[in-house]
């Protein structure tokens, strides 16, 4: 057996008594009793909206004036007690896709929705079926997991009938949603759906009416905002099949008090998973993903029995704005959990409190809300943007027995400049659970750009890579991504420097590098000065370019370790050559293949395309790496249907703009992985769930990375 590679689950040994326990224990070998009473618990606390200039931990980095500061206690604790990241990022510059980015350890974009974030009651899921997660990570090695907060990846309803709800009209609140946390890895999960301004009725018909459900009503029948308060799988406080939920007693969903009640239910989770003997032993993790701060800023009066509105203050002792109140909020929240672990006993280590083998993280979903160099320090932007001030982020971890901090908080804790992404908790939380992570080369799943930072985490340099960030605001096609690689090499020599690359949104839809702006970000922290047309910079540029290219269109950053740099395109709108480079088959269902200036499709029912009852079957005689698949539709048809890779689960197929709002017929599929030698990739009109929009399209391309040499 492979000590370093097993983790050990608690499903044996939960029902067994603690004398029992100490027994069993000493015919273990030592390696496999340490992985049983030393892996460290976790708490993974991410604020919403919060700029690097909205804690007192980071005015050091900001230069706020004390008058401008708002003072955060818990966090400076944090900080002192560990270390503290100066060039931390998230993967994108807005909520959801940072949530996806951070669970999976893949850049959400490529995921279907490749800018922006999930809106409507349904927010068709995020997280594919069987696509690994932080949750299902710890989960698999014997821990305890938990989520409290702001969900905002998407869930789905049931019909009355028990079967798959097409959306909000037809789905029966007295049923269980699926395709939400509990599915994706977690045991405990007390939640809202997506922002809590948009994601409950506030008990009422009026209170703050946010982005595409201004007009909406709240709390009736034909309400066209969220659930409110979900416990595991179950709405709370709905009333029968209608979509009305209760305005009255301890289940009302208030704005103003769900910081409270959060706060309230990891501690729940936390004392009674401590409490119980089947439990107790096994190891913890809590992602709190907190609704503040964002907008509406709805403070509440207290957590814990300390007060929140009106309590906040600035470093110079002036009381905060509403805003700052909210902030303050998290630093409350936050100090709770400190004072729990300091205070309570490690029931693994009963001579040690849980602070000791603890990970606590704090960070945030995004940079801030608001433009204002008090919130988001000495960086361009905020929120929505690729440029520093949409996605650099506050950072701070601590893990004493791990080595990161010693868990004083009265001595000054350490810093680092090392470049660091929320992607790479998965490879980092790999590395210390001692799991492997998912083979891609044999078709798994799993952490494709993500990168294992623990040696960052205790002062040691990394080796140098890209970094991606997605979601351009200010870009005149709505959508864009950057690239930063600090140091690149050209042509055989390094050039200093902190570079960063904008493209337009081809490289993310279409695996095409366009450049558009590029900035040196160790002379230019607030990216100023557009150095893309300086003379002397077009071989920097054009290796900036390929190595986006690279990583973009092999589906990963773990794929450019094993990808081969050979493609093929397969473009049936042309000619295929003969004999054909790699050796494939198709076969179709429902008609016979036929192929036009569009594409391959099929001959049958009323149209030459590939329609609901038809599809197609792909498969090579070795190994290969789909790159994309190319469909179009045109003006009488539709994106729709879904996909299958072997035996992985399905996939739905949407447009290329991911917003499936019939005006962009034409889709790419990218990023799905290595398909073994004799797996069959199915490409069919049918719906996923049988809910969604059917289908009918023609396959126009196929692009390929095959693993063999081809003579």
């Amino acid at each position: 057996m492979n000590n370093q590679s097993t983790c050990i689950k608690s499903s044996t040994r939960s029902r067994i008594g603690w004398m029992k326990i100490l027994i069993i224990f000493t015919t273990l070998p030592a390696t496999l009793l340490s992985q049983l009473t030393e892996r460290p618990n976790v708490i993974l606390f991410m604020a919403d909206d919060m700029g690097m200039g909205d804690s007192s931990a980071y005015q050091f980095f900001t230069k706020n004036s004390d008058s401008q500061q708002i003072h955060t206690p818990a966090m400076e604790r944090l900080a002192n007690m560990g270390m503290l990241f100066t060039d931390a990022h998230t993967p994108s510059s807005r909520c959801t896709p940072t949530r996806y980015g951070l669970l999976t350890g893949r850049y959400p974009w490529r995921a279907r929705m490749k800018h922006w974030v999930l809106f409507g009651v349904q927010g068709d899921p995020l997280v594919e079926e069987d696509r690994p997660t932080l949750a299902t990570l710890f989960r698999s090695c014997g821990y305890a997991t938990a989520m409290v907060g702001k969900w905002h990846l998407g869930l789905r309803y049931t019909r009355s009938d028990g079967k798959p709800a097409a959306g909000w009209a037809d789905a029966d609140l007295t049923k269980d949603v699926f395709d939400g946390p509990c599915d994706h890895g977690f045991d405990y999960a007390r939640f809202t759906s997506r922002s809590h301004g948009t994601s409950g009725p506030d008990a009422g018909t009026t209170g703050p009416r946010m982005g595409k459900n201004k007009k909406g009503d709240r709390n009736t029948s034909s309400q066209t905002i969220g659930p409110g308060h979900i416990h595991n799988r179950r709405i709370i406080a709905a009333t029968g099949k209608g979509k009305q939920l209760t305005n009255t007693g301890d289940l009302v969903y208030d704005l103003h008090s769900l910081g409270s009640r959060h706060s309230d239910h990891a501690m729940e989770f936390l004392t009674q998973h401590l409490r119980n003997r089947e439990t107790s032993f096994d190891p913890f993790f809590l992602y709190y993903p907190s609704n503040s701060n964002h907008g509406p800023y709805t403070v509440d009066k207290e957590i814990g029995g300390n007060k929140i509105k009106g309590a906040g203050r600035m470093v110079s002792g002036v009381p905060a704005s509403l805003r700052l109140d909210f902030i303050y909020e998290n630093d409350v929240a936050l100090g709770r959990l400190l004072d729990f672990l300091e205070k309570t006993t490690d029931p693994r280590r009963p001579s040690r409190k849980l602070i000791e083998n603890t990970i606590i993280i704090f960070t945030s979903d995004n940079g801030a809300e608001v433009t204002a160099k008090t919130a988001t320090g000495p960086v361009r932007s905020n929120k929505g943007s690729c440029y520093e001030g949409g996605h650099r982020v506050p950072f701070i971890v601590s893990w004493p027995k791990g080595k990161i901090g010693n868990g004083d908080a009265e001595n000054p804790g350490k810093k680092s400049d090392e470049l660091v992404g929320l992607q790479d908790l998965y490879s980092t939380f790999s590395k210390i659970l001692g799991k492997p992570l998912p083979n891609l080369r044999e078709g798994k799943k799993g952490a494709e750009d993500s990168y294992n930072i623990l040696p960052a985490w205790r002062g040691k340099p990394l080796p140098n890579r890209p970094m991606f960030y997605n979601d351009h605001k200010e870009a005149e096609n709505g959508a864009a991504c950057a690239m930063r690689i600090d140091n690149p090499i050209v042509e055989g020599k390094p050039i200093k420097g902190k570079w960063k690359i904008f493209f337009d949104d081809s490289l993310l839809r279409f695996g095409k590098a366009n450049p558009t702006e590029l900035f040196e970000l160790s002379s230019d922290p607030m990216e100023s000065k557009n150095r893309l047309a300086q003379k002397g910079l077009k071989p920097l540029i054009q290796e900036l370019s390929s190595i986006a290219l690279l990583h973009r269109n092999t589906g990963g950053h773990r794929f450019v370790e094993f990808s081969p740099e050979k493609r093929f395109q397969f473009d049936w709108r042309k000619p295929l050559p003969v004999p054909a480079p790699l050796t494939f088959f198709v076969s179709t269902k429902g008609g016979d293949g036929i192929r036009d200036a569009e594409g391959l499709g099929i001959e049958g029912k009323d149209s030459a395309r590939v329609d609901p009852g038809e599809a197609f079957a792909i498969r090579f005689e070795s190994d290969v790496l789909i790159e994309s698949i190319g469909l179009t539709a045109g003006k009488e048809g539709s994106c729709g249907g879904s996909l299958r890779m072997g035996n992985r689960s399905a996939l739905a197929i949407y447009c290329t703009d991911a917003d499936n709002d019939a005006k962009d017929q034409q889709g790419i599929i990218s990023d799905l992985g290595v398909l073994k030698e004799g797996e069959m990739l199915i490409l069919d009109p049918n719906p996923h769930w049988g809910v969604e929009v059917p289908g009918s399209w023609k396959l126009q391309s196929l692009a390929v990375r095959p693993f063999e040499v081809l003579q």
